[in-house]
């Protein structure tokens, strides 16, 4: 309300083409559009196993995807806004979230979300502990998160769920929703990736949400070869498919082109997510940091 919210602050100024969008399209699923890239499988396999062999750093594709994302963000903050009751808003904070098995070694034991914010400061290092951590706390079955607690609350009265989920898009509308459900919702974030080649399916253009205000949804696909030309002989290359799902009324076409070709340029050479960028750019009326990881002993 006012112009702000508890995770994020309206954009001035908007370019009259970018605000009549979300006029023309008011919901998001209004807005996708659905994109395609292939990473380059063979040079991310040859850094994963250059980073265990030189330095004993373990990294996971997922955690160089994201990593990438957050140096893109970096230098592309616009792609971070959001729509919400047709306003544009900058999000004042970088983050991500990603669907678990409780247990990977059973999947009746169910699901867990889990949500990370990143300081724009992070290198892939950080990345990798924020999720690691993230990770070992949402597989604690000793602690159940606050989305269970409240799903099962939820679903112990009849009815209780629809008017509930009802009030709080309502207060969200207008920005006065618990600040609290926006910190642990995982409707609440910049990016949602999901590793579907984990269960054994290929890359899906995943739709976005009507609640809340994920603008972007990536999906990981099951690797896959295809056949390329080189120096005018043929060879079967191996890409990780990515399937990319945006809101197109967030920013320009060229500002979703430039952080696209970013991600792309860290995917293809990860070492440069080692170390922190050497300037980051805020958006509009928003800076934002977070302390970073500490690692335990032993």
């Amino acid at each position: 309300m006012f112009g702000k919210r508890p995770d994020g602050v309206r954009v001035k100024g908007i370019d009259p083409v970018i605000k009549i969008t979300s006029y023309v399209m008011p919901m998001r699923c209004d807005a996708q559009v659905f994109l395609k890239h292939r990473a380059n499988l063979e040079r991310l396999n040859a850094y994963v196993k250059r980073q265990k062999a030189e330095k004993n750093e373990t990294l996971s594709y997922m955690q160089i995807i994201v990593a990438a994302y957050v140096r893109a963000i970096s230098a592309n903050p616009e792609v971070n806004r959001f729509i919400m009751n047709k306003q544009l808003f900058a999000r004042n904070n970088c983050s991500a979230a990603f669907t678990i098995l409780k247990d990977p070694e059973d999947i009746d034991k169910g699901e867990a979300v889990v949500k990370i914010k990143f300081d724009l400061t992070d290198t892939v290092y950080d990345v990798r502990d924020r999720m690691v951590a993230a990770i070992e706390a949402n597989r604690d079955e000793q602690a159940p998160g606050f989305v269970d607690k409240l799903l099962r609350t939820l679903f112990a009265v009849p009815g209780l769920a629809t008017v509930v989920v009802g009030l709080v898009k309502i207060l969200d509308k207008y920005g006065i929703a618990p600040s609290i459900l926006m910190e642990e919702l995982p409707f609440y974030v910049g990016m949602y990736i999901t590793n579907t080649a984990s269960i054994g399916l290929h890359d899906v253009n995943h739709h976005l949400y009507n609640w809340g205000n994920v603008g972007l949804f990536l999906g990981m696909g099951v690797p896959e070869r295809i056949a390329v030309v080189e120096g005018g002989n043929m060879r079967m290359r191996r890409y990780l498919p990515i399937g990319i799902t945006a809101d197109e009324r967030v920013c320009s076409g060229a500002h979703y082109a430039r952080l696209f070709a970013d991600v792309k340029k860290y995917l293809d050479h990860p070492e440069l997510l080692e170390v922190p960028p050497e300037k980051v750019v805020f958006d509009q009326g928003v800076e934002y940091h977070e302390p970073k990881v500490k690692k335990t002993e032993g």
